[in-house]
């Protein structure tokens, strides 16, 4: 069964990653759970053993249905998004993929954005059309034709707000209330924004999606994908899951759940620290354009305004002088690891061609609105100072 929160009450963020979702009687009172690494979980009575077998009692049967150390996991991603439910997978995109093919059959019509992160926008482009799915993928910033194609009538919206790597932004609120007038789902991604910055249940999203591997996790050395929301649309993907067995590892979940615990103090440093880099960056001259929501120019600053707390640590700037120009920045710079993955405590940079959209052609980024020419620039929480510096010697080679 997917886990079930039943904390207490609303504290803040911080003490939410803390304390949400820890069990309240942990073996020989450690302070931290351990790892159940077993597959499987014996009954000393088989009317028990049934009962928990088709979940009408809590227990564990076996690992790839569910696990104690993965509970916890799911528990505190619940606790921080002020969901009923949740169920984890074993990386972000097998959370995404099962989401889509749990509610989605032949004949239905999913409505979305063109934005979307290079391995979504593939089911949606490749994967779904050959299952006799109609995708319709939207101008990201035109609401007004988002509104239109929903009203034509659908049976899920699929939302990324902000958008991987352009960071655009979309209204979780406007695009929610015309979804549910036509019966359709909404689904978010919410894995740049986090619970700290952003609570799409609140603004009427009916499940959110997060690549834990990013900044839940936080330290790039635990693979995992989450989604959660209320428990009768959590539990038929949790079932799709667990028969189709893209299952979260208890070492991976352990790590995860240990990132969550930092969470609120990560995220408000990188908020900080990408504020500072996308203002220096914007005032550069060799720099063409810098894409982040909390730039007061950026086209869905006022919609982030509204609806997120922060506005993220992730940013990303094309340079006068296109793909060479870029090329050279990036493999100059000193304080970023030149590699995919972002939300890291590390700063991580790259260009879409080699990261988020890497699956996709020169053609079909370009569709995307993708420069070949931009860097996505994923902030650290090193000190900030120390960012800017490091920027400034590799634009300084140009």
């Amino acid at each position: 069964m997917p886990s079930k929160h039943s904390g207490p009450g609303k504290p803040g963020a911080s003490t939410q990653a803390v304390w949400g979702g820890e069990p309240p009687d942990s073996p020989h009172g450690a302070t931290v759970a351990p790892v159940y690494h077993g597959v499987t979980f014996g009954h000393e009575d088989l009317a028990q053993w049934r009962a928990v077998a088709l979940g009408e009692q809590p227990g564990h049967i076996y690992s790839r249905n569910t696990n104690p150390t993965v509970e916890l996991f799911e528990n505190k991603l619940a606790a921080l998004e002020g969901a009923e439910a949740a169920t984890s997978f074993a990386t972000g995109m097998a959370a995404i993929s099962n989401t889509l093919f749990t509610y989605l059959s032949p004949g239905d019509r999913v409505v979305s954005i063109k934005d979307t992160y290079g391995g979504t926008n593939k089911i949606f482009i490749e994967f779904l059309p050959r299952f006799g799915i109609d995708v319709c993928l939207c101008d990201t910033d035109d609401h007004d034709q988002l509104e239109a194609e929903i009203a034509r009538g659908c049976k899920l919206v699929y939302l990324e707000t902000p958008t991987n790597p352009t960071l655009k932004v979309v209204a979780i609120e406007r695009l929610a209330r015309a979804a549910h007038a036509v019966g359709a789902l909404v689904v978010v991604d919410s894995t740049f924004a986090t619970p700290v910055n952003q609570r799409p249940l609140e603004l009427g999203a009916d499940l959110v999606v997060h690549s834990a591997t990013k900044f839940l996790g936080g330290h790039s050395d635990a693979m995992g994908g989450v989604i959660c929301g209320a428990g009768r649309l959590v539990e038929p993907v949790f079932h799709f899951r667990e028969i189709n067995g893209a299952s979260l590892d208890p070492m991976s979940a352990f790590l995860l759940a240990r990132g969550f615990r930092t969470l609120e103090l990560r995220i408000e440093r990188q908020n900080h620290n990408a504020s500072v880099v996308a203002k220096f960056l914007r005032d550069h001259p060799k720099v063409d354009a810098v894409f982040y929501p909390g730039l007061a120019d950026h086209p869905g600053h006022e919609i982030a305004a509204e609806q997120m707390r922060g506005f993220g640590g992730v940013l990303s700037f094309s340079l006068k002088g296109g793909f060479d120009a870029m090329e050279k920045v990036v493999m100059t710079l000193k304080l970023a690891h030149k590699a995919a993955s972002l939300g890291s405590v590390g700063t991580l940079a790259g260009p879409p061609a080699t990261t988020s959209h890497v699956e996709l052609s020169a053609a079909e980024r370009a569709n995307a609105g993708i420069p070949e020419g931009l860097v996505r620039y994923s902030v650290g929480i090193e000190n900030v100072e120390d960012l800017v510096a490091d920027l400034d010697q590799a634009l300084g080679g140009l």
